[in-house]
């Protein structure tokens, strides 16, 4: 079995790789060899370790990560690029927040999902009403650069 990666261009990649990390209950890794304190931010870990490595400080945002604590999801990458989003992904994530639900049940709990998100930096797009046999329901939404997933 392979492994993959999931990789954003993003404008701030910290940013987005610390919102993806609260979406889906993963953690933003520290730097190499550094194990990090009780409460200490994985970010402030990171810019210690690349100011002491000699990186500007204007590159010091250029790539992040969130990765699963458990090691079963894939790790998601976080690449700095110059230009903003100009079109419709052509690849999302559809994040299963109510597999196995069914109707009304299943709204609420993505209804939930999306509020919670929602008070992250997503915003909400549209909902998707179920239609059985085929579609059960969900809720397309765009995380804080503007890049589209769905709540399924």
């Amino acid at each position: 079995m392979r492994e993959i990666q999931v990789t954003f261009d993003a404008h701030d990649p910290r940013a987005l790789s610390r919102f993806w990390a609260a979406v889906m209950g993963y953690i933003n890794p520290p730097p190499p060899g550094h194990t990090l304190a009780e409460g200490e931010d994985p970010f402030d870990a990171w810019w210690d370790f690349l100011a002491k490595a000699g990186i500007p400080e204007d590159q010091r945002n250029s790539a992040s990560a969130a990765q699963d604590p458990e090691g079963r999801g894939p790790r998601l990458f976080f690449q700095q690029v110059p230009e903003g989003k100009t079109a419709k992904n052509r690849v999302h994530l559809d994040v299963r927040a109510a597999p196995g639900l069914q109707g009304d049940e299943r709204m609420t709990a993505l209804e939930a999902e999306c509020d919670r998100l929602v008070a992250l930096g997503a915003t909400r797009v549209e909902r998707h009403e179920p239609a059985p046999p085929m579609a059960g329901g969900h809720i397309v939404m765009e995380d804080p650069e503007g890049n589209v997933f769905c709540l399924d």
